[in-house]
């Protein structure tokens, strides 16, 4: 079943993506008076199709349902040549600014698609986790900065605590420390508690270009915080030796508060065959217990660590996160300029060797993840779909000849100069560009195949 649910979410989500970005070329084409010949979800051999008895347009769905592509009419094509009467309907007899209006049609197709629905989730509202952090890890620069645990971070802005700005949710604290780190700023963090309000000033100036990733919040020292219950026991385990229970509540281990799974395991697997004193909490009442981890060989590490074999969950305070229609949508262009600029930076990072290549992916993680979303419920498939309507226009944007982005630089050299560029050099860039996109892609593909075999 949750296969089936994959392949439907992909289906879905590739199919809504190719056909706006695609529209997007094909409205601006129409406009701009260009004659188009086929208008085609997927390739290879068509499907299904139909022509436009108004247009002409031929109308596919193919056997490839990766992509898809417009055909223009353009006397640079082989074949027959073109009738008198249809030369002024021909792409390569547009003007210059035409020409580059038509090429950027298809990825601001997908940046507008990705401020519709994220202007959607905004308005309809969506519940997340609250900003409420975990204890960090020592040494981190979340403990340094004075964070405990157990704090609400309601609040960022710049070191001298202007500029402040209302955090909302635990998303919402990831990404502006995600754009403070891209900046290398100085940041103080507002944040409260059970006792009072306080202000946590965060340097990020120095803060290594190669860290700025996923990855980020948590490297930080950054966790989300809430309550850790034990939902089922192994038989014979030792935390069932010990006498926890189904349903006890996590407190405290050896006297340290526990605000999240992250820490607690961590703890446990430093302790193997060594007692923990847990605090826990049962239907209202205090219990304490001692347990003592049995030691578990890690083949990873190459050393023994610590397991005491119960099923943890954390429940999360959450909070209903909902805006107004016209906050919404400039929530929503602000949401994905955010995305854009982080995918782009991202990308030249990797480019220039300061981020890993690992951060590519390709259809398989598309896949997995628009089953995932879609399991979760709308807003997250929706969410994701953004995402991937972002990651679509700004790859489409990027310089590579095959790509909208390497076509829209021969239209700006032509504009600046006066003069197309040649046949012949735009034949030796388009081999260029192809051998980059297999490159990319066989990256991309390989790292599909790395997280699904975890090696």
């Amino acid at each position: 079943m949750d296969l089936l649910i994959e392949i439907v979410a992909f289906v879905v989500a590739i199919g809504v993506l190719v056909v706006v970005h695609e529209y997007g070329h094909y409205g601006v084409a129409r406009l701009c008076g260009v004659k188009v010949l086929r208008f085609s979800i997927g390739f290879g051999r068509p499907l299904v199709r139909w022509v436009g008895k108004k247009t002409g347009t031929e109308w596919t769905i193919s056997t490839l349902p990766l992509g898809g592509y417009v055909k223009m009419l353009d006397e640079r094509d082989p074949g027959p040549g073109i009738a008198r009467e249809d030369l002024p309907f021909a792409f390569n007899r547009q003007s210059v600014a035409k020409r580059i209006a038509i090429v950027l049609a298809g990825p601001l197709a997908n940046f507008v698609l990705a401020i519709v629905l994220f202007a959607a989730i905004f308005a309809t509202g969506v519940t997340e986790p609250v900003a409420r952090l975990a204890t960090p890890p020592a040494g981190s620069l979340a403990a340094r900065a004075g964070f405990d645990g157990g704090e609400t971070v309601v609040a960022i802005g710049d070191e001298r605590g202007g500029n402040l700005e209302a955090v909302r949710s635990w998303s919402d604290l990831r990404w502006k420390l995600l754009d403070a780190a891209f900046d290398h700023r100085r940041i103080m963090l507002r944040a409260h508690d059970g006792r009072g309000t306080y202000d946590f000033r965060l340097d990020l100036h120095d803060l290594p270009d190669r860290s700025v990733d996923d990855d980020l919040v948590s490297k930080l020292g950054f966790g989300e915080g809430g309550t850790l219950s034990v939902v089922a026991l192994e038989p014979g385990s030792a935390a069932q030796r010990a006498g926890l229970a189904a349903g006890d509540t996590l407190r405290a281990v050896d006297g340290t508060r526990i605000d999240g799974a992250d820490g607690f395991i961590a703890y446990v697997k430093a302790h193997p065959g060594r007692a923990i004193a847990l605090e826990v909490e049962r239907n209202g009442q205090r219990v304490e217990l001692d347990v003592v981890p049995d030691a578990q060989h890690d083949t990873a590490t190459d050393a023994n660590v610590g397991r005491i074999g119960a099923a943890l969950s954390t429940q999360v305070p959450t909070v209903d996160v909902r805006y107004g229609p016209l906050e919404s949508v400039a929530r929503g262009a602000h949401r994905t300029w955010d995305i854009a600029i982080y995918s782009l930076r991202m990308f030249g990072r990797m480019v220039t060797g300061q981020a890993s290549l690992k951060n590519l992916s390709g259809p398989v993680t598309i896949a997995d993840y628009a089953g995932k979303s879609a399991r979760l419920g709308l807003a997250p498939f929706l969410s994701f779909l953004a995402l991937v309507s972002i990651s679509l226009g700004v790859l489409n944007l990027l310089p590579i000849p095959v790509l909208d982005g390497g076509h829209l630089l021969y239209y700006l050299v032509e504009a600046a100069t006066g003069k197309a560029v040649s046949e012949r050099w735009q034949l030796v860039l388009q081999r260029a560009g192809l051998v980059c996109i297999v490159i990319l892609s066989a990256i991309a593909l390989f790292n599909d195949l790395a997280r699904l075999i975890h090696f």
